[in-house]
């Protein structure tokens, strides 16, 4: 069997503790189960491999982008499904890596400031505020959310299948999730 799939990007941008990766690993375990081609790229296993020499200014943070959204584009015209969870808090350059994939859903995983402290299981808000981390997104640098995302999910008033329903929802609209088709003497027909 040989599965026919159109490839899109699915950007989770929001603070630090909003739940990104989560609904992003939730919403990945979906597409596994229907037997989609995905490929996850977290904004922290990023910056570790891809990205590692980058800074926090806003013109490393751009880059950061711009190289997640590079991979994420040569995947996306493969037909792959790809995941990017990353905090990505400049539209300018969400914009730009909208406009280069094409093939692009953004999610929006908003909670309040508040909410992300609470569940700041790294410490980071603690650090930032206590001055042990500079440029740190929502404190003493901005985090600029989306103006039309394709999907909000408010993690805070939601809970995670919720999330995901609308993450699917939106994928479903866009794009035709895998058809399986069987190779038999040189034709493809369609399994349902």
């Amino acid at each position: 069997m040989q599965i026919k799939q159109s490839g899109v990007t699915v950007w989770f941008t929001g603070l630090s503790g909003a739940g990104k990766t989560t609904i992003c690993r939730a919403v990945e375990k979906e597409l596994r189960a229907q037997g989609c081609k995905i490929e996850v790229l977290d904004g922290d296993v990023v910056r570790e491999n891809l990205t590692k020499g980058l800074s926090f200014s806003k013109a490393d943070r751009d880059e950061n982008i711009r190289r997640i959204g590079f991979v994420a584009d040569l995947l996306t015209r493969n037909g792959v499904i790809v995941l990017v969870s990353a905090i990505s808090p400049y539209s300018e350059i969400r914009d730009e890596v909208r406009h280069k994939i094409g093939d692009f859903i953004e999610v929006y995983v908003n909670a309040p400031l508040n909410v992300c402290e609470k569940r700041d299981v790294k410490g980071l808000y603690k650090k930032a505020r206590g001055g042990e981390i500079k440029n740190f997104t929502g404190i003493d640098d901005p985090y600029e959310p989306p103006v039309n995302p394709e999907v909000e999910c408010r993690t805070d008033r939601e809970d995670l299948q919720e999330s995901v329903n609308k993450v699917m929802n939106a994928l479903n609209k866009y794009i035709v999730l895998p058809q399986l088709l069987s190779v038999n003497n040189n034709h493809s027909n369609i399994a349902v």
